[in-house]
């Protein structure tokens, strides 16, 4: 008994022990496909919400070029230069998985300027910043689907307010806008919020807050943890 007991210990422990370590490392090769699997999902998957961006973008701006050049064509080489600065910045800055935060305020700024010129029928435009560091990155893109949605929507004669805030490595986005009588009750549309919340998902899962209030006004505030 005592010879078949040493048998059994010097055959069986090794044989359980190297099959214990032959499937600890089967399964974390196929752990690391997964992953790996996940990631090139994910890939694609902004890839493509970055392109419904893009077009989405452009068509907005050249149908408010075309309109101006009917109805105002003094203003139409100002309003190209500035569609040409955003376009630099959509077609060669997005491309990367984050930007600097100056370089997307920039891009910001130039959208604002250009609505301010097309706009006329929106009373007031308040645009503040107030930014603790130019070091930040944040993803491309990100901010512009809600301050759309904020002149695509807003009624005729009303304020519309965007405010940029960061501190300590959070940015805070509120924007603000008195809702158009003919607008839904569904303002974000496919390309718009649904588009936004999936990147938000893919890029800020569990660093970001996206909060929308809709009463007489339209008020959205999204919280980001930035890079």
């Amino acid at each position: 008994m005592k010879c078949l007991s040493d048998y059994l210990w010097q055959t069986l422990v090794p044989i359980v022990f190297f099959s214990f370590i032959w499937m600890l490392f089967s399964y974390l090769e196929k752990e690391e496909e997964v992953r790996e699997i996940k990631e090139k999902n994910n890939e694609m998957e902004l890839q493509f919400l970055k392109s419904q961006i893009n077009p989405h973008v452009l068509f907005n701006n050249l149908n408010t070029i075309y309109s101006f050049a009917l109805e105002d064509p003094k203003k139409v080489p100002e309003m190209i230069l500035m569609l040409s600065d955003n376009l630099k910045h959509v077609l060669y800055e997005s491309n990367t998985t984050l930007v600097s935060l100056q370089k997307e305020l920039d891009y910001i700024t130039n959208y604002i300027a250009f609505q301010k010129i097309r706009t006329e029928n929106i009373k007031e435009i308040i645009f503040l910043k107030n930014i603790d560091s130019t070091n930040y990155h944040i993803a491309p893109l990100l901010l512009i689907s809600l301050i759309e949605n904020a002149f695509k929507h807003s009624a005729s004669k009303s304020t519309i307010t965007i405010k940029i805030h960061s501190e300590n490595g959070a940015l805070t986005l509120d924007a603000t806008n008195k809702i158009a009588a003919h607008t839904s009750k569904n303002i974000g549309t496919p390309i718009g919020l649904a588009n936004l919340k999936k990147r938000l998902n893919l890029l800020y899962k569990d660093k970001h807050a996206l909060v929308i209030a809709e009463t007489e006004n339209y008020s959205v505030q999204l919280k980001l943890q930035l890079t």
